[in-house]
């Protein structure tokens, strides 16, 4: 399939808003060179094919209940569940996968009751699942949001991770009373300024700024940046379940956490315990991954591997054959009121 591909000063761009997704245009010009003007109308570019968006998502997960799922569809109904599940707001991605199963579905859900719901009753009901199986997260070392382009200078990283620092307001409040305008905005569009989220809500501006700020202090939100997979220099999705050692669980993971390529990784519940996932450069490069998996880390057992053949949902956004979001979104159920 072709797809467009992104280009030097596009892959910058997208590096710097995966640091600092709410970044001025005027930032961007002191940090990365050029004009705001240059780097607004790049990124309105991007934004418009599909390529890379900015977006909310919960960012209060270790208070959630996260969940890999594979499930089963009856023959002849995959793209009838599909369509169904990318309307459910508890099912935060949806993958078709080169595994024994339909669809790896990651579940994102307010408590436990609520994953109780949906895999119990609405997956075997309403979605018509035949057949799935769980593995719960107890614990979240890395998410998507982590995963970066690596298209930046030292200096200019450094100079981005300023731009996340907390507010001077500090600390975590709560979110403001009927914000569900605001998230479902920010969810759509994370960079809309106020002015924006007050024409497209209908609210008076001065009120959207200041609860604006209130929701961002809040912590309830986290914003990343996406890119359209197969357009970037990474197109090849892989997850694995595997065995640690109780014991080794955080060593293993902080040295998952220096793989370039790691995107996700979770301790489960389950016959494995650990799931992580990378974006790798090609599948002989899976290979690689592997190998040196085997020699620094000797004690983890790779126990299954499941190559993505096609992206469907990610965090809420829709997304086409190419992997290009569609403008389609549907807000995880944590930040849904």
């Amino acid at each position: 399939m072709n797809t467009a591909r992104l280009d030097e000063h596009d892959l910058v761009l997208v590096n710097a808003l995966q640091i600092a997704p709410r970044m001025s245009w005027a930032e961007a010009a002191r940090i990365l060179g050029s004009t705001p003007h240059t780097w607004a109308s790049r990124w309105a570019r991007l934004r418009a094919g599909g390529l890379a968006w900015v977006t909310a998502h919960p960012g209060w997960l270790g208070a959630m209940t996260v969940a890999m799922v594979e499930a089963d569809c009856a023959p002849g109904t995959r793209a009838d569940v599909v369509r169904s599940l990318c309307l459910d707001p508890r099912v935060a991605s949806i993958e078709e996968a080169a595994i024994g199963c339909d669809l790896v579905l990651t579940v994102i859900t307010r408590d436990l009751p609520s994953l109780t719901t949906l895999l119990l009753e609405d997956l075997p009901g309403e979605h018509h699942v035949t057949r799935h199986r769980s593995y719960i997260a107890t614990a979240i070392h890395r998410q998507g949001s982590g995963w970066r382009l690596r298209a930046l200078d030292a200096e200019q990283r450094t100079s981005l991770e300023s731009l996340r620092v907390p507010s001077a307001s500090g600390g975590r409040r709560d979110p403001p009373p009927g914000a569900w305008p605001l998230v479902e905005g920010l969810a759509h569009d994370g960079r809309a300024t106020a002015a924006e989220l007050a024409r497209t809500s209908g609210r008076n501006p001065a009120t959207v700024r200041r609860q604006l700020t209130r929701l961002l202090d809040s912590g309830m939100l986290q914003f990343r940046c996406e890119v359209a997979q197969l357009a970037s220099q990474w197109p090849i999705l892989c997850g694995w379940h595997a065995r640690v050692p109780i014991a080794e669980h955080e060593r293993t993971a902080e040295a998952l956490s220096t793989l370039p390529e790691l995107r996700l990784c979770l301790s489960t519940t389950g016959a494995t315990n650990l799931y992580f996932s990378v974006w790798a450069r090609s599948l002989p490069d899976l290979l690689r991954i592997e190998r040196l998996l085997g020699e620094r880390l000797p004690w983890l057992e790779l126990a299954e591997s499941t190559v993505t053949l096609r992206t469907l949902k990610r965090m809420g956004w829709m997304l086409g054959p190419d992997g290009r979001c569609t403008g389609d979104v549907v807000p995880c159920e944590p930040l849904r009121p």
